[in-house]
């Protein structure tokens, strides 16, 4: 009972509920298991975005019990070391220097541009210039470290309203 308890300290009970609903779509026949293949499935519905190679470390990992499936309170600890590591300041610096290979502190659009359209799922220009069109807040035509980190913070725009303001806006 202490590893269960151990497992949802520093949760909100909001969260917690989250993961129960989240956990109970894809628990088809309700005996408290999720498969592993449906592991990814469950993440997405989350807003988490795991590629195979994450999601069969995370089984390894987690499935403590060796049985091939996650339980919840697996499914829980897995969550919660995903969060704990989603957005440090140290990952954000790493992933803006893999853009900014000759540390001048910025990104051009033609570097953004060559990254995105070859690397990974090779996005596709106009995508590319969306992007660019975001983030870069001051029109220079480059993203500052600053600009990059807000970009991260709110993927849909960071000229976009947060969630606080457009809530003051409607009222």
């Amino acid at each position: 009972m202490a590893l269960i308890d151990e497992t949802f300290e520093g949760l909100a009970e909001e969260q917690i509920e989250e993961y129960k609903m989240a956990f109970r779509v894809f628990d088809k026949d309700g005996d408290g298991t999720v498969s592993a293949d449906e592991l990814g499935t469950v993440m997405r519905s989350l807003g988490e975005n795991p590629t195979e190679e994450e999601l069969e470390a995370l089984v390894l990992e987690v499935d403590t019990d060796g049985n091939g499936t996650i339980e919840f309170d697996e499914f829980v600890r897995m969550m919660k070391k995903k969060d704990a590591n989603k957005g440090s300041p140290e990952e954000i610096f790493e992933a803006f220097k893999v853009f900014d290979r000759e540390n001048r502190g910025f990104i051009t659009a033609d570097e953004l541009r060559h990254i995105m359209t070859n690397l990974g799922d090779k996005l596709p220009d106009e995508d590319v210039d969306e992007m660019i069109e975001l983030a870069d807040l001051d029109g220079d035509g480059t993203i500052e470290y600053e600009e990059f980190v807000k970009m991260l913070a709110n993927p849909e725009g960071v000229n976009q309203p947060d969630c606080e303001q457009q809530e003051q806006i409607a009222i």
